[in-house]
């Protein structure tokens, strides 16, 4: 009996050590990725090490975060653990709730006043360093307060309703005439109809619509009808980031529909960066890849450059997260040059390239959540 013992005692340490072996080596052979598709964030790079940083405990922390971010077939351990929890019973896994009707909503934290304030000033100061540039900011509404009834019971989730209107007294506090975009009352209305994913984090092409519909009234733009519009399904069978975040499966897929202007405006898009020219603003191949919302202007880029033959329009740069990816083709009815910038992948001046194409209006759209993670919005201040 002993002998057995001692013999599953030995297979089990030497299986144990194998594993961690062979992880050891994978994540020493696995390339480090720079973005996730999956959960459409930036992932951590690996940190540079100074005595400084380590006596101050950052580089320890960053490494952490790093170390988590790359860990070889980090989707595939993600779904084990969820399958497992699920089956105890547990409605949340790596920040997104199992709600009602099949909807994955991502959890919210409310940001501190001064995350609040650091983020506005940042904005106000490059408001400042450009007086004669009309500025609009939209902070769209996410389904964690949309869809709040859908919830888990006691879900612990920031009230979303209550930072948006924080922003707003801000500007108005500051005496600021930065225009601020109120969308969440326009989607809270129409929640009842598909605005939001149900396995990603977006907003629909239809929640786009209804939150250009505002933006247009605030521009003294006439908005184009529903009836404008040829409205495509292009797929149906789309499963989006909080479908792989999360890890929960055996759900329905969502379907993504195009809103194309049955007389709409010929363009050129022009990928700056990557010295690339199309002819329309929806990548068609993409379709067919993991993350099918990169159909929409080919994903994130750092600098795209949209002309159309609206010789009589504006000219309107936009500064965004992906949800504008969805909106900007109901924009090109209305301007002749819209130029579309990634503070996460940008890295010159935006005040010079503001002094150098004359704009006439700039949006700033993202949605609070993406708003109050993503540092590179503090980058505005330095201008």
């Amino acid at each position: 009996m002993a002998g057995t013992t001692n013999w599953v005692r030995t297979i089990t340490g030497l299986s144990l050590l194998l594993f961690i072996g062979t992880m050891i080596v994978m994540n020493w052979l696995t390339p480090d990725k720079s973005f996730s598709e999956a959960e459409n964030r930036v992932l951590e790079r690996k940190p540079s090490f100074s005595m400084r940083s380590l006596l101050s405990g950052a580089f320890a922390t960053h490494y952490e975060q790093y170390a988590t971010d790359q860990f070889a077939l980090r989707d595939l351990w993600i779904g084990i653990k969820t399958t497992a929890d699920r089956a105890w019973g547990k409605r949340d896994n790596n920040g997104v709730y199992l709600g009602a009707d099949g909807y994955l909503i991502q959890s919210f934290s409310s940001p501190s006043d001064d995350e609040v304030d650091e983020r506005m000033e940042a904005i106000h100061s490059f408001h400042r360093a450009t007086p004669g540039l009309r500025k609009y900011l939209m902070l769209a509404p996410t389904a964690a307060s949309l869809f709040r009834a859908k919830l888990p019971a006691y879900a612990p989730v920031g009230d979303e309703q209550a930072v948006l209107n924080q922003v707003r007294q801000w500007i108005e506090l500051h005496g600021s005439d930065i225009r601020y975009v109120d969308v969440y009352s326009a989607l809270y209305q129409k929640r009842e109809e598909p605005i939001m994913y149900k396995t990603d984090h977006h907003w629909t092409t239809r929640g786009a619509y209804y939150a250009y519909r505002e933006l247009s009234e605030q521009m003294g733009v006439v908005a184009k009808e529903p009836a404008a519009f040829h409205i495509r399904k292009v797929t149906d069978a789309f499963y989006g980031s909080l479908y792989s975040k999360s890890g929960y499966h055996h759900l329905q897929p969502d379907r993504i529909d195009l809103y194309i202007p049955k007389e709409g405006a010929r363009m050129k898009v022009e990928y700056v960066e990557e010295g690339r020219v199309a002819d329309s603003l929806y990548e068609m191949d993409n379709l067919n890849k993991k993350d099918s919302y990169t159909v929409f202007m080919d994903g994130n880029h750092s600098l795209v450059r949209i002309t159309t033959d609206q010789t009589d329009g504006n000219k309107l740069l936009v500064v965004k997260d992906s949800y504008a990816n969805s909106f900007i083709p109901f924009l090109t009815e209305h301007f002749a040059e819209i130029d579309v910038v990634d503070l996460r992948y940008y890295g010159e001046s935006l005040t010079e390239l503001v002094e150098e194409r004359h704009y006439h209006d700039m949006l700033i759209l993202y949605n609070v959540h993406t708003f109050f993670e993503d540092t590179f919005i503090l980058n505005l201040r330095s201008e």
